[in-house]
Order: structure tokens, then sequence, then C-alpha cells
């Protein structure tokens, strides 16, 4: 019974902190007629060039599992960028007192914030049809992020984001 209750509050933990999608595309378009990508020409994320380089890798491999390939003359731009933003932690020890004689009592209490501010970061996929130059479908992910992460968390952190973008295309309507 133990292992239960610990295996419960992990599966607690890890689904807080899982990457959230929200997606929207035009649904006059034919997204299978879309083979080739590239990354969008002026490509600037907000993010440091070595988690740019993550991000890149990271998308590569998840469009190539898609069906589409990279060429000079794509179908699809694909253009990212990112905001990262803190939010206060919810977290809190409630701490109390009180007493009371006959039918009156008397109580006070109080919360106190554990932690500080958790640090949460907003990437926007956009996939662009090159011939057109018209957005044909966007991804927007909010994840949890640690800014001071070793390289192999901060791709594996990436290697979600992206997956978990990735997932409403090519939409299905």
């Amino acid at each position: 019974m133990r292992s239960y209750s610990f295996l419960l509050i992990f599966i607690f933990l890890v689904s807080c902190s899982t990457p959230r999608a929200l997606y929207d595309y035009d649904d006059q378009v034919n997204f299978s007629n879309f083979r080739t990508y590239s990354i969008y020409p002026e490509l600037q994320t907000g993010l440091s060039q070595l988690d740019d380089n993550r991000l890149i890798t990271s998308l590569e491999s998840a469009l190539r599992s898609k069906g589409l390939s990279p060429s000079e003359n794509p179908d699809l731009y694909v253009n990212i960028y990112s905001e990262e933003f803190r939010e206060s932690n919810q977290s809190r020890l409630g701490v109390g007192v009180g007493g009371g004689r006959g039918n009156v009592g008397v109580g006070i209490s109080g919360g106190i914030p554990l932690g500080g501010a958790d640090t949460y970061l907003r990437l926007t996929f956009d996939l662009i049809d090159a011939k057109k130059d018209a957005l044909v479908w966007q991804a927007v992910v909010e994840s949890s992020f640690d800014p001071n992460a070793s390289p192999e968390i901060r791709q594996k952190k990436f290697d979600l984001i992206v997956a978990e973008a990735l997932k409403g295309y090519p939409p299905r309507k």
C-alpha cells in the first residue's frame, strides 16, 4: 500500500511539469500537399545559441518522423519564437492557532510561501506556406523550464516540447 501512495505522488508531481499545447490552423489548407520544410531564414527564437541548436535538433528529428524532409526550396517554413516568464509558486504551508471557550471560538491562520517563483517557457511554432507566404498552422507550448539545467536535461526538455507541439500536426479535420 505504501508503494502505491509513493507512485501516486510521483505521477502527480510529474504531470504538473509536462508541456501543454494549443493548436490553430487554416481549415482550408490541404496539409498532405506539404512534403518539405526549411527553418525560417531569419529565425530569432529569443533563446541562447546553444538552446537554439538543441531546439532545432529536436525539431528536425520530429519533422522527419512526420514525413517532412529538409529542402532548399521548401513547401513550409518553420518559424519559432519564445517568451520566458515567471509565476509565483502557489505552494504554501498553512499555520494556524485558535482557542475558544463555551460557544465562542477565535482563530488566526496564515500561509507561508514555499520556494520562489517558477520559470516557464512559451514557445510558438509557426508553419508558413512558402509559396503563399501565409501562416497555415501554429502551436503554442508552455512548459516549466530550468535555466540552470544541464545540457542533457535541456535537450530532453526541448524534445518533449517539440513532441507536444507537433502532436497536433497535421491537424485532424
